[in-house]
């Protein structure tokens, strides 16, 4: 009887965890019950894998088992990266607006736009081996692909153009490997070290294949913020669309002359320096050279969203 009565008992306390982690999952956050949220007991969860996931309409082939090992891992880190997560959902809020329709003119699924969010954070980064951006784009590349790049101006750090590249970039990478889940390889292996691999292992397949660390991670990280970021509520993420980020809405100004001096420059649309710098960090000095007497479009924040002193 001891016996069966400790069975009864730890049963009903398993049952009461379950039903208290359904709650916890399923009870979208409103106003009213948000605080209640953040104070209640911080609990861990092993995770339950999806049946099936896929990254750009190709399947993922969960059935292998160092596939979903790697999946969950990847899983378990980008859920349990809470302040990271929350960070992830706040910027994409403000920068995926400005991301989805440049991929969907380029014909690339729209699934690459997570591409950006484990190259960058999207944010304007700056790696050790020289790539910059949000898209993490490397001189050589950029340059390639049209991009101006030198001290005075880094078009690397205008997110419309460098998504433009990334997206000519892709593009290639697809019709030269043969599928999308080799094109997001190669963007961090390079075409030609993903056609050297496949080509010393003898197999088509990126799940197929034996990487280093970085980039045998690369498509499960992708995936995992994909996953995570459309199903916040299943993965514990609370929050309400009052707590992310927005993009200050702008108009374009064409400059084709030099600006020696952009802190008197915005003064004269009522910003300052710093608020200009935040809205074309592409500008990488306080003044624009342009003795080619080249085009630029210069974004200038709408009246009203900043308060600056005169």
């Amino acid at each position: 009887m001891m016996k069966w009565g400790k069975n009864i008992l730890a049963f009903i306390g398993l049952s009461s965890m379950m039903m208290l982690f359904v709650y916890a999952m399923q009870d979208a956050p409103t106003d009213e019950n948000f605080e209640k949220k953040i104070i209640n007991d911080y609990n861990v969860y092993a995770l339950q894998i999806p049946d099936h996931l896929n990254f750009a309409g190709e399947d993922i082939p969960l059935d292998d088992p160092d596939i979903y090992e790697r999946m969950d891992r990847e899983l378990l880190v980008n859920t349990y990266w809470q302040s990271n997560g929350l960070l992830m959902f706040k910027r994409a809020y403000k920068y995926f607006p400005v991301i989805e329709p440049i991929l969907k003119k380029h014909g690339v699924p729209d699934d690459f736009k997570y591409l950006a969010v484990i190259e960058s954070g999207l944010v304007n980064a700056v790696s050790p081996a020289g790539a910059r951006g949000v898209w993490q784009i490397m001189p050589a590349t950029g340059k390639e692909y049209g991009l101006e790049i030198n001290d005075n101006v880094d078009e690397r750090y205008n997110l419309e153009k460098s998504t433009e590249v990334a997206c000519e970039y892709l593009k290639k990478s697809k019709e030269q490997l043969g599928s999308w889940t080799l094109a997001a390889a190669a963007y961090n292996a390079g075409n030609y070290g993903v056609s050297k691999r496949l080509s010393e292992q003898d197999v088509t397949d990126y799940y197929d294949l034996l990487l280093g660390e970085e980039t045998g991670r690369y498509l499960f990280r992708i995936v995992a913020l994909k996953e995570i970021m459309s199903n916040p509520d299943r993965y514990g993420f609370n929050f309400r669309e009052k707590d992310l980020y927005t993009e200050i809405p702008t108009y374009k100004v064409e400059v084709d002359t030099a600006v020696t001096n952009f802190a008197s420059f915005a003064k004269g649309f009522d910003i300052n320096y710093k608020i200009l710098k935040i809205h074309n960090p592409w500008l990488r000095e306080p003044k624009l050279d342009n003795k080619s007497r080249k085009q630029y479009f210069i974004e200038i924040p709408k009246e009203g969203y900043y308060k600056t002193k005169s």
